[in-house]
């Protein structure tokens, strides 16, 4: 069976159901103040310590960073970012996030190619989003909503308060225990061989949330989802979404449905927490709607690679959308018939998906017609017409986005890409990882355009840096030594990358030491 960030989480119980417990009305009305954190089980002295939290978030994202369904597409993260930037903002306003927490955590979210309904938080402020998530998601609300639910659990501590039990085990000892049931996925031999003692179900017990941890995300996330600015009406919407669509489809994508089921009286609670707020009061302006329906329809075609699918979606048919004309309901089949077609190179179909896709976001907003004219350059590109890619690209879309700065990279790391404009792109492409050393993406593009420019000693260190931005430090050392071979052998050609590389070599052979070191000591520092 293939191994997803979904499964892996399931079978820890770190998962978040989407059916949003409500709060009572008057906890609702209260005014945001600065909560502090209740007392549900207190781990006290035991208690997971956020450094430890953090370095525990960090080995299984070392894990799960391996799967190829991890999805790095920079324009639907731009778009989640953009949600939950002003989720964290309000926390952190709120009181809910402590100045310590918020510096020591990952506070990241990440993509998961997989159609089914989800989103989970793990140890260190890391919240993975399925794309099933946003393409059932009617508004950008729904999805700030589950956002913020998840934010809550971290903010919270319930992952450190649900583990503390476990203090004699080791952070290298909990981390070897999730890759076990990793693998126990994949094959039942390998479960056998890295999972033994009833260990898969110990660890599951220690780290499922309470339902009063339940109640407690609920509450609070209702209060960081106001105070960020999003309609409070988006949680009652999605428990609406969540029933209506599991009664249509019950084939196990919404897995959180049957451990957590809606019922009457919590949908009547969840609608009750709005208190005196008017219905809509807080709805999201047009232009919002549409750029959500866009991102929907990128999500639908994302989500599922088999040809059925696509050849479905190419055709304008999307399940569950009505897709009424001059809606943005319309505008999200177009987008995601004009990414499907590309992907199933039937130029003839995306070309009449992209016309309708243009139309409808004409007048929409710069947002939503930048993202249908990514789709149009992104198709151009698969086509080889890169002349038109680029006087698309240079309208506008070099905007200092991380978007705009990958498909500019895809277009300058071609042969036909032109000289000087490759390496403008890679100055840029410098520039943004000088200050994001850890966007692996931006690191792999760079070594692209590196070699493309005629520079492997850059385009090796850029590999190796996007290994270390990975966890894989082996391979990043590997990367290094190889720079370090052809730099000795290549004379004075890129002196400054030769001195570089034997820089960083040794820094990262210093930490792969330590690494192996703690590994071997079975310690969590």
């Amino acid at each position: 069976m293939k191994t997803t960030p979904l499964l892996l989480a399931a079978l820890l119980g770190l998962t978040m159901p989407l059916a949003l417990a409500p709060a009572s009305p008057a906890q609702a009305a209260t005014p945001a103040a600065a909560p502090t954190l209740p007392a549900l089980g207190d781990a006290g002295g035991d208690e997971l310590g956020l450094g430890a939290e953090r370095r525990l978030g960090e080995r299984i994202m070392k894990e799960l960073r391996r799967d190829p369904d991890l999805l790095d597409d920079p324009l639907l993260q731009d778009y989640v970012d953009s949600l939950w930037q002003p989720l964290l903002a309000a926390a952190r306003a709120r009181g809910d996030l402590p100045d310590e927490q918020r510096e020591q955590f990952a506070w990241a979210t990440f993509l998961v190619r997989d159609r089914s309904v989800n989103a989970f938080a793990l140890p260190g402020g890391h919240v993975g989003v399925h794309l099933g998530l946003i393409a059932i998601t009617s508004t950008r609300d729904e999805l700030a909503a589950v956002l913020a639910h998840e934010l809550s659990h971290v903010t919270q501590r319930h992952i450190a308060r649900s583990i503390a039990t476990s203090r004699r085990q080791s952070l290298i000892g909990a981390a070897t225990m999730i890759a076990g049931i990793l693998a126990a996925s994949r094959s039942g031999d390998a479960a056998n061989a890295m999972i033994v003692g009833g260990q898969a179900v110990a660890a599951q017990g220690q780290l499922n949330f309470s339902r009063d941890m339940e109640r407690e995300a609920d509450r609070i996330g209702f209060g960081v989802l106001e105070a960020a600015g999003f309609a409070p009406e988006g949680m009652a919407g999605m428990f609406d979404r969540l029933q209506s669509a599991s009664r249509l489809n019950d084939s196990g994508q919404f897995p959180y449905l049957r451990s957590h089921p809606l019922t009457g009286e919590r949908m009547a609670e969840a609608r009750s927490r709005l208190g005196v707020n008017p219905a809509g009061s807080g709805a999201a302006p047009d232009a919002a709607r549409w750029l959500h329906a866009a991102m929907q329809g990128r999500a639908r075609a994302l989500m599922d690679g088999r040809g059925e699918t696509l050849s479905r979606l190419a055709g304008g048919g999307v399940p569950g959308a009505a897709a009424v004309a001059g809606t943005p309901e319309a505008l999200s089949t177009a987008c995601a018939a004009a990414l499907a077609a590309t992907r199933l190179k039937d130029w003839r179909a995306a070309d009449a998906a992209l016309a309708r896709a243009r139309t409808l976001a004409a007048g929409q907003g710069a947002p939503v017609q930048r993202a249908v004219q990514i789709i149009q350059i992104e198709s151009m590109l698969d086509r080889g017409q890169t002349t038109e890619a680029a006087r698309l690209l240079s309208g506008g879309l070099l905007d200092g986005s991380r978007a705009g700065l990958m498909l500019s990279a895809r277009l300058a790391a071609l042969p036909q890409a032109e000289a000087t404009q490759a390496g403008r792109v890679r100055e840029d492409l410098q520039t943004w990882v000088s200050v994001r050393p850890g966007d692996a993406g931006a690191w792999q593009a760079l070594a692209r355009v590196s070699e493309r420019l005629g520079q492997p000693l850059a385009s090796l260190r850029a590999q190796a840096e996007a290994q270390a931005a990975l966890g894989d430090l082996a391979g990043a050392v590997d990367r290094l030594r190889a720079g370090q071979r052809l730099s000795r052998s290549s004379g004075a050609v890129e002196l400054m990358e030769g001195v570089v590389i034997e820089s960083r070599l040794k820094a990262l052979e210093q930490q792969r030491r330590a690494e192996l070191e703690r590994e071997r000591r079975g310690e969590d520092d």
